[in-house]
């Protein structure tokens, strides 16, 4: 898969917020997804080893059945440690690596992490939404900043995430009676559809399947490459926790 584009790394944080504040005006909240989907990408990356490497995965999933279609996964150094509001800068090296490696181009691609739900309305799923020119959403497991209320108990319910007066995502009940998951506009799609993607995507499991299993392959459990239908079966490399819900 070839990337859109490459943005100059910054220095420093303030050259980081900087940049955040200056590409946050690039992101677009009109809805280019496809009208019938036909690959939905989740990325997550690893914790660093002892040498201070991670392991950025992107996992491929058919949209009609959730299954595996390919998996690549990148590497690198992050020049930053984890920072809350600047996660981009940890996460974005190793998961262009394993963007620049995809043979299937997916329709949409789920981050864990946040969109627009951000400081500067920029998050991690947004800097990946440029780079890689394709419609991306950010779902993370817990609240950045805004607030909301009024939230539903059922599977489906959502409120919006509002920070200073401004509706920068919502959360959303992807199963009933469990704590909700945080979407919000990465790039080139709007919250509806960002919302309706996430619950898709959730049909087991609090998390979106794509995002649940790249945390797997980031973790080395599913094997690089591309998974025809009829090779599902034993693709989970063995490890603990297998098949565990998220």
């Amino acid at each position: 898969m070839k990337l859109a584009a490459a943005y100059p790394w910054p220095g420093d944080l303030e050259e980081a917020a900087a940049l955040q504040r200056r590409l946050a005006g690039l992101v677009s909240t009109v809805n280019e997804t496809a009208q019938l989907l036909r690959y939905v990408a989740g990325v997550d990356i690893s914790a660093p080893d002892d040498q201070g490497w991670v392991r950025g995965a992107i996992v491929v999933l058919r949209w009609s059945e959730l299954t595996l279609a390919e998996v690549r996964i990148g590497r690198a150094q992050p020049p930053v440690p984890y920072i809350p509001g600047y996660l981009a800068f940890r996460e974005i090296p190793a998961a262009e690596d394993a963007l620049e490696q995809l043979e299937i181009t997916p329709d949409v691609i789920l981050v864990d992490g946040q969109g627009m739900a951000h400081p500067r309305r920029f998050g991690v799923a947004c800097h990946l939404g440029l780079t890689a020119g394709v419609p991306t959403v950010g779902c993370a497991k817990s609240r950045l900043t805004g607030r909301w209320e009024g939230l539903g108990d059922e599977r489906g319910a959502s409120a919006p995430l509002v920070d200073r007066g401004e509706v920068i995502g919502a959360a959303v009940r992807t199963r009933t009676d469990v704590s909700p998951v945080y979407v919000s506009v990465g790039h080139r799609i709007d919250l509806e559809t960002a919302i309706a993607v996430t619950l898709g995507c959730c049909r087991k499991h609090r998390l979106p399947e794509p995002t649940r299993l790249a945390h797997l392959a980031a973790a080395g459990r599913y094997a690089e490459g591309v998974y025809p239908a009829e090779a599902l079966q034993g693709a989970l490399l063995p490890g603990p926790g297998a098949g565990q819900a998220a």
